[in-house]
């Protein structure tokens, strides 16, 4: 049986645990990071050495890295559409995932760490109207993407709707300024029908406001 270490309301253990639930695979959780702690025990340690969540056994086997694990889960138990045979549409599918890496969730961490998470006395407001702009515009990028498809790649749920999927829940609930975003807004009504999603990347957030510590 899988285990996979990690606090139900860290973002990047949601990616895991939602295609986790999509793949059905039998599997343990176990809370560890945030208010949990045990990210500097030894036995923590000696799965990931830089004390960070998610991180996958599968038996012998340990894996960290969010996107390293979802590329894992989706080759070993995925289907067709999570894991591609044709390496032309798999490799379209990964470039989001890159982007989604390196653009998306570096300025949507910007904005829920410099409004969301910082003491509002502490805020940089300058800081995060830029951020806010950065990421509001990405946003925008994607909404002209998802003219006409249900899904990033299609009519299909793939692993590229993951990573930036899951940062719809956090986003269109935060009280920031948005652009008018159809076409996102509709792929954001097709994720919330997933049991998956709703089981694993809807968690309450609440008690990560102004806590820069936690």
């Amino acid at each position: 049986m899988l285990k996979i270490w990690g606090r139900r309301n860290s973002s990047n253990v949601q990616k895991v645990m939602w295609l986790i639930g999509e793949l059905e695979i039998p599997h343990e959780r176990i809370d560890a990071g945030g208010s949990y702690s045990k990210l500097d025990s030894p036995e923590f340690r000696h799965l990931n050495p830089h004390g960070k969540i998610p991180v996958l056994e599968d038996g012998g086997l340990v894996i960290w890295e969010s996107h390293a694990i979802l590329r894992y889960l989706a080759a070993r138990y995925g289907a067709e559409h999570f894991w591609p045979t044709d390496l032309a549409v798999r490799a379209t599918g990964d470039q989001w995932i890159e982007w989604t890496q390196t653009t998306l969730l570096r300025g949507f961490s910007d904005v829920f760490w410099g409004f969301y998470r910082t003491p509002e006395q502490e805020r940089d407001p300058a800081f995060i109207k830029g951020a806010l702009a950065r990421l509001n515009g990405d946003f925008e990028l994607l909404d002209g993407i998802l003219a006409g498809r249900r899904f990033l790649l299609g009519d299909q749920l793939s692993l590229a709707d993951i990573p930036a999927g899951m940062a719809l829940y956090r986003y269109f609930e935060m009280e920031i300024a948005r652009p008018s975003l159809p076409n996102v807004e509709a792929w954001y009504a097709e994720l919330q029908k997933r049991e998956a999603y709703r089981a694993h990347v809807m968690v309450p957030f609440d008690e990560l406001y102004g806590r820069l510590s936690f």
